[in-house]
Parts: structure tokens; C-alpha cells; sequence
């Protein structure tokens, strides 16, 4: 993904607001992707896009599986008894 260009492109897509791999320190098997897309219009339109028929063509040639979980940015919305756990900018709070 990296050294193909793939994940550049990604990033260049209208709509991307972040798309990241990270590595489990204990698990060498597992890759972590954090995408993150202005709205589910622009994750649509990334679904829906060649970029896909890449992706799909590398996962095949490498073997790969994936599970996906979704989660939604707590931004705007953090409890204030959950505040006290984070250190963050105040902006964010």
C-alpha cells in the first residue's frame, strides 16, 4: 500500500481526512488502518471508486484478511466525567 503509491492517493481523495497503519507492538500479524472521511458521502464515493478494485487486487496478492469496526469520533461529544481522563486541548474538550 505504502511503497505502491496506494496510500498517497487515498489520502488525495476528496473527502479524506486521515488514513493511517499502525503495528501492535505484541502482534506482528495485525495492521491497525485508522481512515477517517469528512462524511459517509465521501467514504461512499471511496467504496465506490477504482481505488478499491486496487486495494482489493493487493489484499488478493498478499493473502490478507481484514475485520472492520467503526467508530465515531467523540469530539464534539465527550462526557464531562470522562474529561478528567484525558489530557487534551481545550478546544477539544
Amino acid at each position: 500500500m505504502e511503497t505502491s503509491g496506494t496510500v498517497q492517493d487515498i489520502r488525495r481523495e476528496e473527502g479524506n481526512l486521515r488514513y493511517e497503519y499502525f503495528l501492535p507492538m505484541a502482534d506482528p500479524e495485525t495492521v491497525l488502518l485508522i481512515d477517517c472521511w469528512r462524511d459517509q458521502e465521501a467514504l461512499d464515493r471511496h467504496h465506490a471508486s477504482l481505488m478499491m478494485e486496487r486495494i482489493a487486487k493487493l489484499r488478493e496478492k498478499y493473502d490478507l484478511h481484514m475485520r472492520v469496526e467503526r467508530y465515531v469520533s467523540a469530539e464534539n461529544g465527550i462526557p464531562e466525567k470522562d474529561k478528567c481522563f484525558m489530557n487534551m486541548p481545550e478546544m477539544i474538550r
